[in-house]
């Protein structure tokens, strides 16, 4: 939640020696619940030497009727407000994405507004970073997809942010996982993609650990092998040579995929940093 705001008379956490948030019970009443820990929380004195991104979660309405695997229900001013919270404390914002609400009961209508909301509220704060989440979720895995089914799912969701003036978050596609049958096809996906976007984008992808629908993403058993065998080629020189026109630089490696990703700035697994250049 944010700071001293919030929808419908939901306060935020207090600033106050107790630490305590109202949670929602029976009722519609409010019930103080004291937080162990932290005991103390202090901003940083000065601006991070490194971009690090939050991927957010949603606020729930609790008292919404809706159904939430088939409606979201979202307070979307406690939303909101926990993404200015966020960013008072140097952090920037990845909205929208398949590490946090995505697939969990936001589906694609209800994740772009979500985005529009972050980017409409990111222009009243100064220095705030947004990173929005553009993948194939509104294409179900079923059988019969096509990899040109899910290029044009990923262009639909690449269109959509740009044009709210989003800078793009390639998540991995379980669409994708489910038909492709090489590392040629996912180099064909991310190739059409990523020749089309407007500025460069930062990939992400999860290992089937976090989300088993996706092994094998890449087209090769043994990802981590192929990321230590990945050797430097035509393809990674334009990729970086991209990447220095951004504000984001990465390790210097080809994308697992090997497509060269000609327009990505950073290519990269859940747990590698990005840092400004």
């Amino acid at each position: 939640m944010g700071e001293g705001e919030g929808g419908g008379g939901f306060n935020a956490m207090r600033r106050d020696a107790t630490q305590t948030i109202e949670l929602p019970v029976a009722g519609r009443k409010l019930e103080p619940y004291r937080v162990r820990e932290p005991r103390k929380f202090e901003r940083p004195a000065k601006p991070f030497t490194r971009i690090a991104y939050a991927a957010a979660h949603v606020v729930a309405d609790p008292w919404s009727q809706n159904e939430p695997w088939l409606e979201p229900a979202v307070d979307w001013d406690a939303t909101v407000a926990f993404r200015r919270h966020l960013w008072s404390w140097g952090l920037g914002v990845a909205e929208a994405m398949d590490t946090a609400q995505r697939g969990a009961g936001m589906d694609w209508p209800a994740s772009l507004e979500l985005v529009r909301r972050t980017l409409d509220a990111a222009k009243g704060v100064p220095g705030a970073v947004v990173g929005c989440g553009a993948g194939t979720d509104q294409l179900a895995p079923e059988q019969g997809i096509t990899i040109e089914r899910v290029i044009a799912a990923y262009e639909e969701q690449c269109a959509a942010v740009e044009k709210l003036g989003g800078r793009i978050v390639l998540m991995a596609s379980r669409a994708l996982a489910a038909c492709a049958r090489s590392p040629e096809d996912y180099g064909q996906v991310y190739d059409r993609v990523l020749a089309q976007v407007r500025e460069p984008v930062i990939i992400h992808w999860l290992g089937e650990m976090f989300d088993p629908a996706l092994e094998g993403y890449w087209g090769h058993g043994n990802t981590r092998g192929r990321w230590r065998s990945a050797s430097t080629s035509s393809g990674e020189t334009r990729r970086r040579s991209t990447a220095s026109k951004s504000r984001f630089s990465t390790r210097t490696r080809r994308s697992p995929c090997g497509a060269g990703c000609r327009r990505a700035c950073a290519c990269i697994p859940e747990t590698t940093s990005i840092s400004p250049s």
